[in-house]
């Protein structure tokens, strides 16, 4: 077993550097670099409970939260691996590294502060490991910093053939019929130019005609069925996928957040929508 230590100074408050390492949108932005659709299962992080680190597809490393101490110390030990909800412990395989620790030490350093990471790593992951961990420690400087936006990812899981979804988020005249997060609003108007450079704009409108806005953008990665990469008019991205699963389709969709509204209420809107999309899919 090899030991991987790294640390970066970072211009921050331990304070938020702690929430961008815990908090659920800012920990999978960061955990990126590992696996697109990484995130975690966990009880709010609590000392000696068990904690699910997965891919989007559910399978990924069983942990423990070996110790817990706020804006200082974040402990876990590794016990195994997860796949298809089955967790192994005791294989040969699992043997050779369970019991191993990664470990986060927040600490002080005249104007900045410094966040050291220690991990036990089997010798075939040396590679990888050695290659992503800076990274990590890039990005989460960068979230802390305020250089990189936090990425929120949600879901929603269609019982419709990919096609027919794929139609339903494409077609102008279908993106006016589920457009929108409340009763209060709608998309009264659409257009789409979909292939790569081509430009989209929906119109956003309260109902009451008190306020409406344009969300527009540029694709930049399209391809049928699949996906859709979107470059939004603030520079933000967006993308959007379609993969089919279990006789249905699986929309996920992951964007880079503003400023100006929370974490909590931009997935709390985009989820509205995507919910709309699903019944407006299910039901026509």
């Amino acid at each position: 077993m090899q030991k991987l230590r790294l640390h970066t100074a970072i211009n921050a408050t331990k304070e938020k550097i702690w929430e961008v390492l815990w908090n659920i949108h800012c920990y999978e932005t960061w955990t990126t670099v590992f696996a697109e659709g990484s995130t975690v299962k966990t009880d709010q992080w609590k000392e000696g409970t068990r904690i699910y680190f997965v891919d989007e597809n559910g399978a990924g490393m069983v942990s423990e939260v070996a110790a817990h101490r706020p804006n200082e110390f974040m402990s876990f030990r590794h016990l195994g691996m997860i796949n298809n909800g089955i967790e192994d412990t005791s294989s040969e395989k699992v043997k050779a590294w369970a019991g191993s620790l990664e470990n986060y030490t927040l600490s002080s350093d005249n104007d900045h502060c410094v966040l050291t990471l220690e991990m036990d790593i089997a010798e075939e992951y040396s590679d990888y490991f050695t290659k992503t961990w800076p990274l990590a420690l890039e990005k989460i400087k960068g979230l802390a910093e305020g250089t990189v936006k936090p990425v929120i990812t949600i879901h929603a899981d269609i019982n419709a053939p990919v096609e027919k979804v794929w139609k339903a988020w494409t077609q102008p005249e279908q993106v006016m019929q589920w457009n929108h997060a409340s009763d209060d609003w709608h998309c009264p108007a659409a257009s789409v130019d979909l292939r790569d450079g081509g430009n989209f704009s929906f119109t956003m409108a309260a109902k009451d005609g008190s306020f409406s806005f344009d969300f527009a953008g540029v694709y930049q990665d399209v391809k049928e069925n699949e996906f859709i990469g979107v470059l939004l008019g603030d520079g933000r991205f967006w993308k959007t996928t379609f993969k089919t699963q279990d006789g249905g389709t699986r929309v996920t969709e992951r964007f880079e957040t503003e400023q100006m509204n929370s974490l909590e209420l931009q997935q709390g809107g985009w989820q509205s929508i995507l919910n709309n999309f699903k019944k407006h899919v299910e039901s026509n």
